[in-house]
C-alpha cells in the first residue's frame, strides 16, 4: 500500500504541467517569474502563472493544436515565452525554441525538421521571418505574437492575448478540459525538442522526455543545495539546454524564481537590481566581464590601479582557499577583509554577484585564468560539465573539491567511462530519447545499452575529477609528437581582455600558429588612450602597435606553455590579426558561439597556407553577412608575424618585417 502511494505521488509530478498544478494549489501567492517591463519590475506569482498557461493552452487547443504538435518559440527571454512552452505540453505538444538571432534560413530549417505546425514569435522581428518561411514550408500554418509594438498592419495574425482570449471562450465551456489532457501526461513522454548547436554539420533535434529534465533538475538543486525562491536571471537563449534547465526546469521542480531583463542592453544594471543568489555564465561571458573591468582600472587613476593590482594579486592566491575552507594565515585574513572592502566587495556588486552562493560556467572549455579571477573575488564559481544529450548535469564541482583544470565529479546516477580511444562516454537518466528523424546519428551517439559518447578527450584523475582535455576530434599532434589541445591554447590567450577569439592550428604541422580576433571595445579602448586613429575594425585590427599588442600576450602565453610538459612543444610560432571579426551569421561560429574549425579553415585557407608557407603577408576575401541581412565582401591583406626564441629553445623563424 505504501508503494502504490509512493507511486502515484510521483506520477502527479511527473510532468511540467502537473508540477505548475501542485505549485499553483500549495504556493499561488509565492513568485515564480518577474520581468522588467519600461523600467519596473513585474512580479508574477504562482497562481497567475497557472491561469496565464491555462488560458495560452485553451487558446491553442481552439487553433487545432493536438498532442504531439510541435510549438516553434523565438525571442528574447520573456515569461510569456516560457509560459507557452508550459500550455503546448500541458495539451501533450512538445515546444521547440530557437536562437533569435538565427538568419531566416537557419529558422526555416528547424520549422521544417520539425514539422511545426505552430509558432509564437517574440515581436516583428521574429515574425517578418515566420511569414518568410511560411511561404516555402507551407505547413506551418498558425504564426502568433507576443510584443503588439509596430504590428498594426499585420491583421492576418492573432496576438498572444488574442489566442488567450479565445482560451477564455473555450474554458467557459469546458472549464475542465486542460487539466483533463495534462492528467494524461506521462514522465516517458517527450517534453523538449533542443537542436545541437552544429558544429560539424546541420543541429540536430534532441528529444528529452519530462524524466530527463525533471531529474536532472532535481539532481543539480540537490548537489549544490538549491531550494525554492532562489533568484536567477534568465539572460541566455532559450534555445539552449543550459537555459532551459535553469530556467525552465528548475523554476518547476525546485520553485527557483526566474527573472527576465528588460532587453539584453541591461542585463548587467537588471542584474544589479535582483541579486540573483544562483548564476550560470558560459566562458565568453565571463570573459566580457573580465574585459571590461581592465578597461576600467586602465581608465583608472595610478593609485587605484595599484590597490586593485596590489590586491587581486593577494585574492589570487588566498580567495580561493578562504572558498574552500582551508587554512589561511590570520594577516592575509586581515588584508583580505580590508581588500573585500575596498575592492572585492564593490567589484562584486558591479557584477550583480554580491549575493551569489553558486554560479556555475560551462558551455566550452573555460581558462583557469578566468576561472580563477571569480573565485578570488570570493563567488563561489564551479565548472560544470554536460550536453544536450545528457540534459545538462554530468559532472559538477563540489564543495571544497574546485579544481580549475577539473570539471568536477558525476552527479548522483551518472556512470562515466574512458574509451581506449581517450573518449568520454557516459549513462545517466538524462540521457536523450533520440535525434529527431536521425536514427543513424542516434545510434552513432548512443550505444544499446545506454552509453553516449561525448565527442570530448578527457580521463579520471586520482581525485576523482573528470578532466577534459579538448574534443576528440580536434585533440591531435605535432609532427614530432607533441600533444596539440587547440581550446588549451585559445583559452590562454582569451584570458587576455584585447582578444575576443582565437583560433589555433597544428594538427599534423611542424609547428602552432593562431588566428586572432581583438575585441573591438578594449582595443578601441586602448588605442584612443594612446591617440591611434582608426575609422573600422579592419583598420585597427591592421595596425602595428595592435600587433605588437597581441605578440607580447602571445609570447606570455609561449612561456606559460613552456612551462607545462605537456604541452611544451607546442608554443605558437606565427600569428595573424583578421580582418574581420568570426560572426555566427557567417557560419564561423555556432549560435552558441563555438569555433567552427573546419569551416574556418576551409574558409580562410589562403592565410593557413600563408601561415606555414613563411609568407610575411596574404591578401583575403570573404563573403559576409551585414546586421541587416544583406550580403557583401570584406577583403584586405593581413599581415602575419613570427614569434622570437621560445624559452624552450627552439630556433626562431625569420622574423617577418
Amino acid at each position: 500500500m505504501t508503494t502504490g502511494t509512493a507511486d502515484t505521488a510521483t506520477e502527479a509530478r511527473d510532468t511540467f504541467p502537473k508540477l505548475l498544478a501542485e505549485h499553483a494549489r500549495a504556493d499561488a501567492a509565492r513568485p515564480a517569474y518577474r520581468e522588467k517591463i519600461y523600467g519596473i519590475w513585474q512580479t508574477y506569482d504562482w497562481g497567475h502563472v497557472a491561469r496565464q498557461i491555462g488560458l495560452l493552452a485553451a487558446g491553442l487547443a481552439d487553433l487545432g493544436f493536438r498532442r504531439g504538435d510541435r510549438l516553434i518559440v523565438v525571442g528574447d527571454n520573456r515569461p510569456r515565452l516560457y509560459w507557452s512552452m508550459c500550455a503546448a505540453q500541458s495539451l501533450g505538444g512538445v515546444p521547440v525554441p530557437v536562437y533569435q538571432d538565427s538568419v531566416t534560413e537557419e529558422l526555416a530549417y528547424v520549422v521544417e525538421h520539425a514539422g511545426a505546425r505552430f509558432a509564437l514569435a517574440e515581436n516583428q522581428e521574429q515574425v517578418d521571418k515566420l511569414l518568410a518561411i511560411q511561404k516555402k514550408v507551407p505547413s506551418l500554418s498558425v504564426i502568433f505574437y507576443d510584443d503588439p509594438r509596430g504590428m498594426r498592419h499585420y491583421d492576418q495574425l492573432q496576438s498572444y492575448a488574442e489566442v488567450q482570449e479565445r482560451g477564455a471562450k473555450l474554458l467557459a465551456t469546458a472549464p475542465d478540459m486542460i487539466a483533463t489532457e495534462v492528467v494524461k501526461g506521462r514522465g516517458s513522454d517527450d517534453a523538449i525538442m533542443l537542436y545541437t548547436s552544429g558544429t560539424t554539420g546541420r543541429p540536430k533535434g534532441a528529444l528529452l522526455s519530462y524524466d530527463n529534465l525533471i531529474w536532472a533538475a532535481r539532481a543539480g538543486a540537490e548537489f549544490d543545495g538549491l531550494r525554492a525562491g532562489d533568484e536567477l536571471l534568465s539572460y541566455l537563449p532559450m534555445a539552449w539546454v543550459g537555459d532551459h534547465i535553469f530556467s525552465y526546469a528548475q523554476c518547476y521542480a525546485v520553485g527557483l524564481v526566474v527573472n527576465c531583463p528588460e532587453s539584453a542592453a541591461t542585463v548587467m544594471s537588471d542584474l544589479r537590481e535582483i541579486g540573483p543568489t544562483y548564476y550560470f555564465a558560459p566562458p565568453r561571458v565571463l570573459e566580457n566581464l573580465i574585459t571590461q573591468v581592465a578597461i576600467r582600472m586602465e581608465d583608472a587613476g595610478f593609485l587605484k590601479r595599484r590597490m586593485f593590482q596590489y590586491f587581486m594579486t593577494l585574492a589570487r592566491r588566498v580567495g580561493p582557499l578562504l572558498l574552500d575552507g582551508r587554512p589561511v594565515p590570520l594577516v592575509d585574513r586581515l588584508l583580505y577583509a580590508v581588500g573585500n572592502a575596498l575592492i572585492y566587495g564593490p567589484l562584486k556588486n558591479t557584477l550583480g554577484m554580491s549575493r551569489v552562493r553558486v554560479a556555475y560556467t560551462a558551455g566550452e572549455a573555460v581558462g583557469p585564468e578566468i576561472f580563477n579571477f571569480f573565485r578570488a573575488l570570493g563567488v563561489n564559481m564551479k565548472q560544470l560539465y554536460g550536453q544536450t544529450e545528457a540534459s545538462v548535469f554530468l559532472t559538477i564541482h563540489p564543495n571544497g573539491e574546485v579544481f580549475p583544470d577539473t570539471v568536477g565529479k558525476p552527479v548522483s546516477k551518472v556512470e562515466l567511462r574512458i574509451a581506449d580511444s581517450g573518449e568520454v562516454l557516459y549513462r545517466s537518466p538524462g540521457v536523450f530519447r533520440e535525434y529527431y528523424k536521425n536514427p543513424e546519428a542516434t545510434n552513432d551517439t548512443k550505444t544499446a545499452d545506454g552509453w553516449v559518447h561525448t565527442g570530448d578527450a578527457g580521463y579520471l584523475d586520482d581525485r576523482g575529477h573528470l578532466r577534459i582535455i579538448d574534443r576528440a576530434k580536434d585533440v591531435g599532434k605535432l609532427k614530432d609528437g607533441t600533444l596539440f589541445a587547440p581550446k588549451f591554447i585559445e583559452n590562454k590567450l582569451k584570458f587576455y581582455p584585447h582578444v575576443n577569439e582565437a583560433v589555433a592550428f597544428g594538427d599534423g604541422r611542424d609547428f602552432v600558429t593562431l588566428f586572432v580576433n581583438i575585441d573591438m571595445v578594449a582595443v578601441g579602448d586602448w588605442a584612443e588612450r594612446r591617440n591611434l586613429s582608426y575609422a573600422s575594425y579592419q583598420e585597427l585590427a591592421g595596425r602595428s602597435e595592435v600587433y605588437d599588442l597581441i605578440q607580447g600576450e602571445i609570447e606570455q602565453v609561449n612561456r606559460d606553455l613552456a612551462a607545462d610538459p605537456r604541452m611544451a612543444g607546442a608554443q605558437i610560432r606565427r600569428f595573424l590579426v583578421l580582418h574581420k571579426a568570426l560572426e555566427a551569421d557567417d557560419g564561423e561560429l555556432t549560435r552558441t558561439n563555438k569555433v567552427r574549425r573546419g569551416f574556418i579553415h576551409e574558409r580562410y585557407k589562403p592565410l593557413v597556407d600563408a601561415l606555414y608557407g613563411g609568407a610575411k603577408s596574404a591578401h583575403i576575401k570573404v563573403d559576409v553577412t551585414f546586421e541587416d541581412g544583406r550580403k557583401g565582401t570584406i577583403e584586405g591583406d593581413v599581415q602575419i608575424r613570427d614569434l622570437a626564441p621560445d624559452v624552450a629553445g627552439r630556433p626562431a623563424l625569420k622574423k617577418a618585417s
